[in-house]
Order: C-alpha cells, then sequence, then structure tokens
C-alpha cells in the first residue's frame, strides 16, 4: 500500500493555539476533522492515521517545537518506511497575504524555522504547502507578529484557504503534486474573501 506522511508545522501548548505560527496544525485540525479521524500523542509528534482510496494516510503535527520539526519528520519517513516524494509540509508565510498559499515541489525554506530544519536533515526536495499569513509588523516585531493570535475576522479571512488546504491534501495524495499544484496554485494567488489588506509590510 502507497503511503504518505502529511506534516503541519507549530507549536504545541495552549498558548500558541490559533497564532499564525501554527497555521500547519490547524489545516490539519480541519483535514483530521473533515475525515473523522483524531490525534494520538506519539514519539515526536500526534499522528492520525486514515486511507484515502487505499492509500495509506499519515497526519503528523511534530511535537518537537517549530525549531526541531525535522527530527519528527525524518523520524516518521524513516518509521513508516514513506517515500520523500510522498511527503507534503504544510507552514506559515509571512511573504504572503493572510489568505493566499502555495504549494511548492521543493525549494529554499525562505528563511522559515521549521522547514529550515527539516532542510538540514532530509534536503530540499519535498513538496510544501505555504498558507499566507501576512507581514503587517514593524520591522524587528516578526517573532511577535507570528506567535500572536488571530482575530476573528482573520480567521474568517483565513478560513477558505484552510478549506482548500484540506481539498490540496487529497489531491497530493491521489493525484500527485503536479496536476495539483495546477490545479490550486491558480486560486492561491488572489485574494479569497474580500477584505482589507493585511500586507503592508514594512
Amino acid at each position: 500500500m502507497d503511503k504518505f506522511l502529511i506534516v503541519g508545522l507549530g507549536n504545541v501548548g495552549d498558548e500558541y493555539e490559533l497564532t499564525r505560527h501554527n497555521t500547519g496544525f490547524m489545516v490539519l485540525d480541519a483535514f483530521a476533522k473533515a475525515s473523522n479521524i483524531s490525534f494520538e500523542d506519539k514519539r515526536y509528534g500526534f499522528v492520525a492515521e486514515t486511507t484515502l482510496k487505499g492509500r495509506k494516510v499519515f497526519l503528523l503535527k511534530p511535537s518537537t517545537y517549530m525549531n526541531l520539526s525535522g527530527n519528527a519528520v525524518r523520524y516518521w519517513l524513516n518509521h513508516e518506511n514513506i517515500d520523500q516524494s510522498r511527503l507534503l509540509v504544510v507552514s506559515d508565510e509571512v511573504a504572503l497575504p493572510l489568505g493566499e498559499f502555495r504549494l511548492k515541489a521543493g525549494g529554499s525554506n525562505g528563511g522559515h524555522n521549521g522547514l529550515g530544519h527539516i532542510q538540514q536533515l532530509i534536503g530540499q526536495n519535498y513538496a510544501r504547502l505555504r498558507m499566507g499569513i501576512g507581514n503587517d509588523f514593524p520591522r524587528g516585531m516578526q517573532v511577535d507578529w507570528v506567535l500572536g493570535r488571530y482575530s476573528e475576522e482573520e480567521l474568517q479571512q483565513l478560513q477558505p484557504s484552510i478549506d482548500l488546504g484540506v481539498e490540496i491534501i487529497r489531491s497530493f495524495v491521489l493525484a500527485g503534486i503536479d496536476i495539483t499544484m495546477n490545479q490550486y496554485n491558480k486560486l492561491g494567488k488572489r485574494r479569497l474573501t474580500p477584505g482589507p489588506s493585511l500586507n503592508g509590510g514594512e
């Protein structure tokens, strides 16, 4: 049976819930809810399992904290003998406005600590879904921004992208990265819901 590992990046603990840096967790939580499965506390992370048309899917929310996410990813790839081409990592991205997203087959970590640690351990050759969180913060305040909680209005603006994130995971498993990028990246390049721009920059 083909196996897939879907990783959502974030930090564990109530104090990090609904923070921008936990957007990867939020996408996986939405997928688990839609699939009627739940996470169990296992080695290096919280893991849920399901099958999609004969394909085994493992969802992983690392419990290592963001900067050591690669430990969890490498362990579960090896533990379940999953090919790296069947790994998808979901992360937050300050370079994209809130409500936008990009799906890529590989590339640099873009300064993201979680992606950076994964890259150190397994290289750049894995798919990633980058969820825009905007960058409306003063110079030097990025840490406060990414660890800040979403407002109700921002959560409403983000929700359509989270819903599409669930679809993207399904498509990645069933159709592969190339077809999924072609189908969904055009949706991620425009604002999905009307609202004020949060992408003010510096």
